[in-house]
């Protein structure tokens, strides 16, 4: 029977990989395109506190031309 190579083991009758250290997956992408949705919704519903600095006073009417235009 041959040797089995490093980082395998014999399992019935053909070698599996042995399974190493978990690697910390990220964000799929579902999830990334969940919180930006949540992120956009967040916004149009609450705003982000930038509301008050958006508007800007009415304008007031001038009266520096008579109305004939002349």
């Amino acid at each position: 029977m041959p040797k089995v190579p490093d980082g395998y083991v014999r399992v019935r009758s053909h070698l599996r990989r042995k399974p190493g250290p978990k690697s910390a997956k990220g964000l799929s992408v579902w999830a990334v395109a969940g919180l930006c949705a949540v992120v956009w919704l967040w916004g149009q519903i609450f705003g982000f506190g930038d509301g008050d600095a958006e508007q800007q006073p009415a304008p007031q009417p001038v009266a520096s031309a008579p109305a004939g235009g002349q």
